[in-house]
């Protein structure tokens, strides 16, 4: 049967324990796994690092709300995203965003161009810069959407329309919209990514990462090998957190996207506000692809830049009271940062995409949102 994902998150990959009858899922720490006396494994697990009961369910629990045919999870989202781009071989391609994240980006120019694979940046939002960019060696178009900080919407269906004409794949990083807000897999993507540590988890304590698939095909196949080979499994306590942060998402993820609303309403209307970066405003160029794609809610991520500048912009960061001056995302505490002056910034990305030094980004919690607006309205006016 299906269900709706406030009630699919609660039960995904869920039993009452057979031993015990605990209704809470118990947490397999053993690291090996008893042998039968014909030497096989009859109870389906052997190493932890091959296989988990806390990892399975976890897994289990993000196909099934995905709808797809399988998943990975790992020891964080770059994880996530290194077995997903380990599918590219030497001479392959692929085509990212100028504003692609910094993270995907650094691997790209650390490690994956060490190991031949090259990448072309172009503005993935725009259909014909894409098509003109993809060559016989194309193997992979990489998409963030919404990006991080500038919040751009990539429509998915359409770059899937393109991909599958040119015998090219489609990773979408959907960690800022998480399968509540936006169905990669149900729009034809062949992966979604994500890194768990923010809204799935949920709660600012735990890392973790996932990429769910759309087939059992060699993408995944390749990935899975990536996760026991280079052993970027997460423990099973980390499993057991992330699983239990899943329950909640739906109600967490839609109450944060109505606060990103009204803040970022809020902001839009401030006479010290150049520009708010955020798909649900109507002003915003891709308001129109997230009305289609992303029909419950854009998020709880925003950004927006400030017309007198730097200095105005670290002056309300200094100003603020209760939002918290720190990276990170997707937890129920709000945070603000300077993206540009952030040391995981600074190191560059290798795109050619340098962020405004006057933006700020905003992760948005679930405080109440006239509270979250009174905080920056003073911080915004200087008294």
């Amino acid at each position: 049967m299906h269900h709706r994902p406030e009630t699919a998150a609660i039960h995904a990959g869920r039993s009452i324990d057979p031993a015990t009858g605990a209704v809470a899922l118990p947490i397999h720490l053993s690291t090996t796994f008893e042998r039968g006396a014909d030497g096989t494994y009859p109870r389906g697990f052997d190493y932890s690092t091959f296989n988990n009961p806390n990892r399975a369910w976890l897994e289990a629990a993000m196909t099934e709300l995905e709808g797809g045919a399988a998943a990975i999870a790992t020891s964080s989202g770059m994880a996530a995203i290194a077995s997903v781009l380990s599918i590219l071989a030497p001479g392959e391609r692929l085509i990212v965003s100028y504003d692609l994240f910094q993270g995907t980006a650094r691997l790209l120019n650390d490690q994956l161009r060490r190991w031949g694979v090259e990448a072309d940046v172009v503005d993935v939002t725009d259909c014909g810069q894409v098509e003109a960019a993809i060559t016989p060696k194309t193997r992979m178009i990489w998409i963030d959407t919404p990006s991080n900080p500038l919040m751009r919407v990539t429509d998915i269906a359409a770059m899937v329309d393109l991909a599958r004409r040119r015998g090219v794949r489609v990773a979408v990083d959907s960690t800022f919209a998480t399968f509540v807000l936006q169905r990669p897999l149900d729009l034809g993507a062949d992966v979604a990514i994500y890194a768990t540590t923010k809204y799935v988890a949920g709660h600012s304590d735990v890392v973790g990462g996932l990429a769910a698939f759309r087939e059992k095909g060699d993408l995944y196949e390749t990935a899975r090998a990536f996760q026991i080979n280079v052993g970027v499994v997460p423990s099973p306590f980390d499993c057991w957190m992330v699983h239990r942060g899943l329950q909640t998402l739906p109600q967490r993820i839609r109450m944060q996207s109505e606060n990103a609303q009204a803040v970022a309403g809020f902001l839009e209307g401030h006479p010290a506000v150049a520009c708010v970066y955020y798909p649900g405003l109507r002003s915003n160029v891709g308001w129109r692809v997230a009305q289609r794609q992303m029909p419950r809610g854009c998020g709880g991520m925003l950004s927006f830049s400030l017309r007198e500048g730097k200095p105005a912009a670290l002056a309300v960061v200094r100003r603020v009271n209760l939002f918290t001056r720190a990276a990170s995302l997707g937890g129920v505490e709000s945070l603000i940062e300077h993206r540009a002056s952030s040391p995981i910034q600074t190191r560059g990305t290798g795109t050619g995409f340098t962020l405004p030094d006057d933006l700020l980004r905003l992760s948005i919690g679930l405080e109440h949102p006239d509270d979250l607006i009174a905080d920056l309205e003073q911080a915004l006016r200087g008294n």
